[in-house]
Protein backbone atom coordinates (compact mmCIF):
# COMPACT_ATOMS: atom_id res chain seq x y z
CA UNK A 1 0.00 0.00 0.00
CA UNK A 2 2.80 2.40 0.91
CA UNK A 3 4.56 1.80 -2.41
CA UNK A 4 1.37 2.45 -4.38
CA UNK A 5 0.72 5.76 -2.61
CA UNK A 6 4.30 6.90 -3.13
CA UNK A 7 4.18 5.86 -6.79
CA UNK A 8 0.99 7.87 -7.38
CA UNK A 9 2.50 10.95 -5.72
CA UNK A 10 5.67 10.47 -7.74
CA UNK A 11 3.79 10.31 -11.04
CA UNK A 12 1.76 13.42 -10.21
CA UNK A 13 4.85 15.38 -9.16
CA UNK A 14 6.80 14.25 -12.22
CA UNK A 15 3.99 15.17 -14.61
CA UNK A 16 3.44 18.52 -12.95
CA UNK A 17 7.14 19.33 -12.96
CA UNK A 18 7.51 18.27 -16.59
CA UNK A 19 4.59 20.51 -17.58
CA UNK A 20 6.25 23.42 -15.81
CA UNK A 21 9.55 22.82 -17.56
CA UNK A 22 8.26 22.20 -21.08
CA UNK A 23 5.61 24.92 -21.09
CA UNK A 24 8.25 27.64 -20.75
CA UNK A 25 9.04 29.89 -23.74
CA UNK A 26 11.86 28.81 -26.00
CA UNK A 27 13.99 31.75 -24.87
CA UNK A 28 14.12 30.44 -21.31
CA UNK A 29 17.21 28.52 -20.14
CA UNK A 30 15.72 25.04 -20.31
CA UNK A 31 18.07 22.09 -20.72
CA UNK A 32 18.41 18.32 -20.94
CA UNK A 33 21.53 16.73 -19.51
CA UNK A 34 22.87 13.20 -19.63
CA UNK A 35 25.58 12.09 -17.22
CA UNK A 36 27.64 9.12 -16.07
CA UNK A 37 29.60 8.59 -12.90
CA UNK A 38 30.53 6.32 -10.02
CA UNK A 39 28.79 5.57 -6.72
CA UNK A 40 30.28 4.57 -3.40
CA UNK A 41 28.36 4.17 -0.15
CA UNK A 42 29.29 4.34 3.50
CA UNK A 43 28.88 1.11 5.45
CA UNK A 44 25.20 0.39 6.18
CA UNK A 45 25.43 -1.70 9.37
CA UNK A 46 22.77 -4.42 9.50
CA UNK A 47 21.32 -5.92 12.67
CA UNK A 48 18.45 -8.29 12.05
CA UNK A 49 16.81 -11.53 13.21
CA UNK A 50 16.05 -14.47 10.95
CA UNK A 51 12.73 -15.93 12.08
CA UNK A 52 11.36 -19.44 11.57
CA UNK A 53 12.72 -22.98 11.62
CA UNK A 54 16.20 -23.67 12.96
CA UNK A 55 17.18 -19.99 12.79
CA UNK A 56 14.14 -18.63 14.64
CA UNK A 57 16.32 -17.10 17.32
CA UNK A 58 19.30 -16.15 15.17
CA UNK A 59 20.37 -12.51 15.66
CA UNK A 60 22.76 -11.38 12.95
CA UNK A 61 25.21 -8.50 12.82
CA UNK A 62 26.66 -7.54 9.41
CA UNK A 63 29.17 -4.72 8.65
CA UNK A 64 27.11 -3.69 5.62
CA UNK A 65 29.90 -2.96 3.14
CA UNK A 66 28.62 -2.07 -0.33
CA UNK A 67 30.32 -2.47 -3.70
CA UNK A 68 31.12 0.61 -5.82
CA UNK A 69 28.94 0.95 -8.91
CA UNK A 70 28.65 2.79 -12.20
CA UNK A 71 25.75 5.24 -12.41
CA UNK A 72 23.93 6.83 -15.34
CA UNK A 73 21.31 9.54 -15.27
CA UNK A 74 19.27 12.23 -16.97
CA UNK A 75 18.28 15.73 -15.88
CA UNK A 76 15.54 18.01 -17.23
CA UNK A 77 15.50 21.53 -15.86
CA UNK A 78 15.34 25.27 -16.26
CA UNK A 79 16.71 28.47 -14.77
CA UNK A 80 14.24 31.25 -13.97
CA UNK A 81 15.63 33.86 -16.33
CA UNK A 82 14.08 37.29 -16.90
CA UNK A 83 12.90 36.31 -20.40
CA UNK A 84 9.94 34.66 -18.76
CA UNK A 85 9.46 31.13 -17.48
CA UNK A 86 5.73 30.40 -18.00
CA UNK A 87 5.41 33.93 -19.34
CA UNK A 88 6.23 35.57 -15.99
CA UNK A 89 8.51 38.58 -16.01
CA UNK A 90 10.71 37.47 -13.14
CA UNK A 91 12.97 39.97 -11.34
CA UNK A 92 16.54 39.91 -12.54
CA UNK A 93 17.76 38.16 -9.38
CA UNK A 94 15.68 35.06 -10.23
CA UNK A 95 18.25 34.12 -12.89
CA UNK A 96 20.33 32.72 -10.03
CA UNK A 97 17.62 30.16 -9.19
CA UNK A 98 16.36 27.07 -10.98
CA UNK A 99 14.74 23.66 -10.78
CA UNK A 100 15.42 20.26 -12.34
CA UNK A 101 14.25 16.66 -12.31
CA UNK A 102 17.08 14.18 -11.82
CA UNK A 103 16.67 10.47 -12.64
CA UNK A 104 19.55 8.07 -11.98
CA UNK A 105 20.12 4.31 -11.88
CA UNK A 106 22.87 2.05 -10.54
CA UNK A 107 23.52 -1.33 -8.95
CA UNK A 108 23.34 -1.55 -5.16
CA UNK A 109 25.14 -4.70 -4.01
CA UNK A 110 26.36 -5.71 -0.58
CA UNK A 111 29.69 -7.43 -1.12
CA UNK A 112 30.42 -10.89 0.31
CA UNK A 113 31.38 -10.19 3.93
CA UNK A 114 31.72 -11.93 7.27
CA UNK A 115 29.32 -11.17 10.09
CA UNK A 116 28.31 -12.84 13.33
CA UNK A 117 25.26 -14.54 14.82
CA UNK A 118 23.98 -15.24 18.31
CA UNK A 119 21.53 -18.03 19.25
CA UNK A 120 19.16 -17.73 22.21
CA UNK A 121 20.91 -20.74 23.73
CA UNK A 122 24.09 -18.66 23.96
CA UNK A 123 25.82 -20.28 21.00
CA UNK A 124 27.67 -17.90 18.70
CA UNK A 125 29.31 -18.15 15.32
CA UNK A 126 30.17 -16.43 12.08
CA UNK A 127 28.10 -16.04 8.93
CA UNK A 128 28.73 -14.86 5.39
CA UNK A 129 26.32 -12.31 3.96
CA UNK A 130 25.92 -10.87 0.49
CA UNK A 131 23.06 -9.28 -1.41
CA UNK A 132 22.37 -8.08 -4.93
CA UNK A 133 20.13 -5.14 -5.78
CA UNK A 134 19.40 -2.03 -7.81
CA UNK A 135 18.58 1.58 -7.06
CA UNK A 136 16.73 4.14 -9.18
CA UNK A 137 16.19 7.66 -7.86
CA UNK A 138 13.91 10.45 -9.06
CA UNK A 139 14.82 13.69 -7.29
CA UNK A 140 13.10 17.10 -7.39
CA UNK A 141 15.97 19.55 -7.08
CA UNK A 142 15.88 23.27 -6.29
CA UNK A 143 19.11 24.94 -7.39
CA UNK A 144 21.10 28.13 -7.09
CA UNK A 145 24.02 29.25 -9.26
CA UNK A 146 26.58 32.00 -9.78
CA UNK A 147 28.12 33.20 -13.04
CA UNK A 148 31.72 34.12 -13.82
CA UNK A 149 33.61 35.03 -16.99
CA UNK A 150 30.70 36.59 -18.92
CA UNK A 151 30.96 37.42 -22.61
CA UNK A 152 28.67 38.43 -25.46
CA UNK A 153 27.61 34.83 -26.18
CA UNK A 154 26.95 33.86 -22.54
CA UNK A 155 26.15 37.08 -20.62
CA UNK A 156 25.50 35.24 -17.35
CA UNK A 157 29.01 33.77 -17.35
CA UNK A 158 30.67 30.74 -18.88
CA UNK A 159 31.80 29.36 -15.51
CA UNK A 160 28.78 28.51 -13.33
CA UNK A 161 29.20 26.86 -9.90
CA UNK A 162 25.88 25.63 -8.52
CA UNK A 163 24.31 24.00 -5.48
CA UNK A 164 21.03 22.04 -5.36
CA UNK A 165 18.95 20.24 -2.75
CA UNK A 166 15.60 18.51 -2.75
CA UNK A 167 13.46 15.47 -1.91
CA UNK A 168 13.38 12.34 -4.00
CA UNK A 169 12.02 8.83 -4.31
CA UNK A 170 14.46 5.94 -4.05
CA UNK A 171 13.27 2.74 -5.71
CA UNK A 172 15.54 -0.03 -4.41
CA UNK A 173 15.62 -3.82 -4.40
CA UNK A 174 17.66 -6.43 -2.54
CA UNK A 175 18.05 -10.22 -2.68
CA UNK A 176 20.07 -11.28 0.38
CA UNK A 177 21.86 -14.58 1.04
CA UNK A 178 23.23 -15.76 4.38
CA UNK A 179 25.54 -18.73 4.92
CA UNK A 180 26.12 -20.22 8.37
CA UNK A 181 29.38 -22.22 7.93
CA UNK A 182 29.25 -23.98 11.30
CA UNK A 183 25.68 -25.14 10.61
CA UNK A 184 26.37 -25.99 6.94
CA UNK A 185 23.24 -24.02 6.01
CA UNK A 186 22.87 -21.40 3.26
CA UNK A 187 19.72 -19.29 3.22
CA UNK A 188 18.95 -17.86 -0.24
CA UNK A 189 16.51 -15.01 0.17
CA UNK A 190 13.75 -13.88 -2.16
CA UNK A 191 14.07 -10.49 -3.81
CA UNK A 192 12.10 -7.58 -2.33
CA UNK A 193 11.76 -3.92 -3.36
CA UNK A 194 10.80 -0.72 -1.62
CA UNK A 195 10.04 2.88 -2.60
CA UNK A 196 11.01 5.39 0.05
CA UNK A 197 11.47 9.13 0.41
CA UNK A 198 15.11 10.22 0.24
CA UNK A 199 17.09 13.43 0.59
CA UNK A 200 19.40 14.52 -2.23
CA UNK A 201 22.02 17.27 -2.41
CA UNK A 202 24.37 18.15 -5.27
CA UNK A 203 27.18 20.61 -5.89
CA UNK A 204 28.94 21.17 -9.18
CA UNK A 205 30.84 23.31 -11.61
CA UNK A 206 29.48 23.94 -15.11
CA UNK A 207 31.30 25.33 -18.15
CA UNK A 208 29.32 26.77 -21.06
CA UNK A 209 31.27 25.55 -24.09
CA UNK A 210 28.73 27.16 -26.44
CA UNK A 211 25.60 29.22 -25.93
CA UNK A 212 23.51 26.05 -25.85
CA UNK A 213 26.02 23.34 -24.80
CA UNK A 214 27.71 22.86 -21.45
CA UNK A 215 29.73 20.28 -19.53
CA UNK A 216 29.50 19.80 -15.76
CA UNK A 217 31.42 18.02 -13.03
CA UNK A 218 29.27 17.36 -9.97
CA UNK A 219 29.24 15.62 -6.60
CA UNK A 220 26.00 14.15 -5.24
CA UNK A 221 24.83 12.85 -1.86
CA UNK A 222 21.67 10.83 -1.11
CA UNK A 223 20.24 9.62 2.18
CA UNK A 224 17.53 6.96 2.45
CA UNK A 225 16.27 4.28 4.84
CA UNK A 226 14.40 1.60 2.85
CA UNK A 227 12.89 -1.56 4.31
CA UNK A 228 13.25 -5.01 2.72
CA UNK A 229 11.28 -8.08 3.77
CA UNK A 230 12.72 -11.35 2.53
CA UNK A 231 11.81 -15.02 2.91
CA UNK A 232 14.38 -17.82 2.92
CA UNK A 233 14.10 -21.51 2.22
CA UNK A 234 15.95 -23.37 4.97
CA UNK A 235 17.18 -26.71 3.48
CA UNK A 236 18.10 -28.17 6.88
CA UNK A 237 14.64 -28.13 8.43
CA UNK A 238 12.68 -27.71 5.17
CA UNK A 239 10.89 -24.55 6.29
CA UNK A 240 10.58 -20.94 5.15
CA UNK A 241 12.44 -18.42 7.27
CA UNK A 242 12.00 -14.65 7.00
CA UNK A 243 13.75 -11.45 7.95
CA UNK A 244 13.37 -7.68 7.70
CA UNK A 245 16.44 -5.63 6.77
CA UNK A 246 16.53 -1.86 7.34
CA UNK A 247 19.78 -0.44 5.94
CA UNK A 248 20.64 3.24 6.24
CA UNK A 249 22.11 4.35 2.91
CA UNK A 250 24.57 7.23 2.62
CA UNK A 251 25.26 7.27 -1.13
CA UNK A 252 28.08 9.41 -2.54
CA UNK A 253 28.67 9.86 -6.26
CA UNK A 254 30.70 11.89 -8.70
CA UNK A 255 29.58 12.40 -12.30
CA UNK A 256 30.36 14.16 -15.56
CA UNK A 257 27.50 15.45 -17.69
CA UNK A 258 26.80 17.16 -21.00
CA UNK A 259 23.76 19.45 -21.33
CA UNK A 260 21.92 20.93 -24.28
CA UNK A 261 19.94 24.18 -23.85
CA UNK A 262 16.86 25.07 -25.86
Amino acid sequence: MKNKVILKLLVLLALGSALLVFSAPARAEMYVEGYVGGVQAANADLDFRVRGGIASVSSNNIPGRLDPAVMGGLKIGTWFVKEGFLGFNYPNWCKYLGFYLDFSYHRLNFRNQQGSWVHSSGATGFNNFFSEGNAATLAFMFAGRLGFLPDSEVPFGRLQPFLAVGPGILFASQQPSIRFPTLAVTLQGASDSDATICLAAEAGLRWMCLKNVSIAITFKYRFAEPRFNSSFYNPWVVTNDSTTINPTFHLFSGQVGVAYYF
